[in-house]
């Protein structure tokens, strides 16, 4: 049986100037959803893969249908191209910063004035998954007045990243979950290299903890895939939206 959702599943697009081109967005907004209430924003990188792969609306949806979630906006924002994906979420990336500045200085502000939305730090959370990840943690790291919540799968860690983490000094509080498979010694990247996640995760999440965030670090049993990604989710959902 094919569930229909109750909440609302459509598409958008807007035009970035700080990444000079259209940008498309996918959004699920829940039942019941009212102009009366404000809402939580959950905005996935890799935003195709999420709604496809991760079936986050369903998943979203069955959790708060169950209680075990408050209502939350998600809002998936796709990569046109591989290549592209590179550049954007890559620390090393030409567009890494532009892409930043696209979350905090377009998207946000678009976002405020399309919905009825908390306006704080801990209402918005940025998901991701290996490279995607990497984005949403740097991202919440240099925004922390408008990222308070950051739930990641098996991030690409370099020492960018974890300069990142280390040289932190806002007073702002982060929530962070952090999931890594215990397998992913040999992950093949999208430019051909052969690299080890987990000892780099290792590292990040022993930079995180020196930081006193409320944080959330857990090693599955798993490869570097959505199939696993995907398992997790309610648990991730559950940590930080509950």
């Amino acid at each position: 049986m094919v569930r229909r959702y109750v909440g609302k599943l459509y598409e958008e697009t807007i035009t970035s100037k700080h990444l000079a081109e259209e940008q498309k967005l996918l959004f699920y907004v829940p039942p019941n959803y009212t102009p009366l209430y404000s809402y939580d924003l959950l905005i996935t990188q890799d935003g195709h893969d999420y709604f496809q792969l991760g079936k986050i609306p369903r998943q979203v949806e069955q959790l708060i249908e169950e209680g075990e979630i408050r209502d939350v906006i998600i809002v998936g924002v796709p990569y046109p191209t591989v290549d592209e994906r590179r550049k954007r979420y890559h620390p090393n990336g030409e567009k890494f910063q532009a892409y930043i500045r696209f979350l905090a200085e377009e998207l946000v502000p678009y976002l405020d004035e399309q919905f009825q939305t908390h306006q704080l730090a801990s209402g918005r959370t940025l998901a991701g998954d290996s490279l995607a990840a990497t984005v949403s943690l740097v991202a919440a790291l240099q925004y922390p007045t408008l990222f308070g919540q950051v739930m990641m799968h098996s991030p690409y860690v370099n020492d960018k990243v974890l300069n990142a983490v280390s040289s932190y000094s806002s007073k702002e509080p982060l929530s962070i979950y952090h999931m890594i498979g215990k397998e992913e010694t040999i992950v093949k990247t999208t430019d051909g290299q052969i690299l080890d996640f987990l000892t780099p995760n290792r590292e990040l999440a022993e930079h995180i903890r020196k930081k006193g965030f409320s944080y959330t670090y857990g090693e599955f049993d798993g490869d570097h895939t959505w199939t696993h990604w995907q398992k997790d989710l309610p648990n991730a959902l559950i940590t930080l939206l509950s």
